[in-house]
């Protein structure tokens, strides 16, 4: 049995029109040991721009909720099939919310167009931006396809109810805690769920002292040119601690067994969009740097096949730059580089280490 609640913020998000009905957006907020998720953080700030009202809806366990509502901690992971009878009754005929927004998560993955094929009605996944027409009741989006490679314009129209959509949070900033904000409290009646066919045993989270993949500033990144797991450790990890980066991956690498699934970037792994992306022996397929071209500075570092030739890098104080590492000079990472270097990838992180030291 599920017991949730949802929580309505009336002070920050409030707006009315004269000419049609407020949008009313419920989001799907998704904690971790009373952490809300950055990536719901950007689906509030998304939901926010619809422009109406903007609901949060929490859920656990019975004896977890009131622990979640007041401090977020100790939630628990009910699976999609469990939760989805209960998202479907909040969303009845009698419901006031127009929208039901969440991060592109593997939960909302799951959940989300669940409930929309349930109430006969589209979603719209991965959306960059999005603007709400209040006097019709349509909302457009907009949201990356083939890769990245083209962005396609999505319309709701006013004969859809209700508008599933999930957001890339990368393209949102995480909305802003403000103490003293006012915001109504709701229990929801608990769904019974018999049967269910399948259920949520164990959560395992990979911890580090770096800073989280998803929303680091920073990302130095290995490819399959590091060769074994053990290089692929001695070589990006003490740079990554120098620069207070977190550590990615490419699918390569990850398939090689050099990193675990969860540091993997690209279009099936985390889409990231730090200050700054260093890749280290990656070539950049088409799926990768879907993950990670939006990146403010990206600097590439190649190793040609034969070349002996002295490498400058220049650091201040102010500035870091961004660098690749691959081992073809002519490797599709450079077209999206900020900056290359044709180098050895064992001579120049060494280096770079040394000088970042100083």
């Amino acid at each position: 049995m599920l017991r949730s609640r949802y929580i309505q913020c009336s002070r920050v998000f409030l707006r009315t029109y004269a000419t049609a009905t407020s949008p009313h957006a419920l989001v799907f907020l998704e904690h971790r040991q009373g952490v809300i998720d950055s990536g719901s953080l950007s689906a509030l700030t998304a939901a926010g721009q619809l422009g109406g009202k903007v609901s949060a809806l929490v859920v656990g366990g019975s004896e977890h909720v009131p622990g979640v509502v007041e401090q977020a901690k100790n939630i628990q992971s009910p699976s999609p099939e469990a939760l989805s009878p209960l998202l479907e009754k909040l969303l009845s005929d009698s419901s006031p919310f127009t929208h039901v927004v969440s991060a592109t998560s593997s939960a909302a993955k799951s959940l989300l167009p669940r409930v929309a094929a349930k109430l006969d009605v589209p979603a719209v996944s991965d959306i960059i931006s999005l603007e709400h027409d209040a006097a019709n009741n349509s909302t457009t989006f907009t949201r990356p396809i083939y890769a990245g490679n083209a962005i396609a314009t999505v319309r709701a129209p006013p004969s859809v109810p209700i508008k599933f959509f999930t957001v890339r949070s990368t393209a949102f900033s995480a909305a802003l805690l403000q103490d003293g904000a006012e915001a109504e409290t709701q229990a929801v009646d608990p769904v019974d769920v018999p049967d269910c066919p399948s259920k949520h045993l164990k959560t395992n989270i990979t911890k580090s002292d770096r800073p989280d993949l998803g929303v680091a500033s920073r990302v130095v990144s290995g490819g399959r040119a590091l060769k074994n797991a053990e290089t692929f450790a001695a070589t990006l990890y003490p740079l990554a601690d120098v620069l207070g980066a977190a550590v990615g991956a490419s699918r390569a690498a990850v398939d090689a067994g050099y990193a675990d699934n969860s540091l993997q970037v690209g279009q099936t792994g985390k889409v990231v969009a730090p200050e700054l992306y260093m890749a280290l022996g990656i070539s950049g397929a088409i799926q990768h740097l879907a993950g990670m071209k939006d990146s403010k500075l990206i600097v590439a570092v190649n190793k040609a096949s034969t070349t002996n030739s002295p490498f400058n890098l220049a650091l201040s104080t102010r500035t870091i730059t961004l660098i690749r590492i691959s081992q073809d000079p002519d490797a599709p990472i450079f077209q999206v580089a900020d900056v290359g270097l044709v180098g050895d990838l064992y001579e120049v992180v060494p280096q770079l280490i040394e000088k970042l030291k100083q």
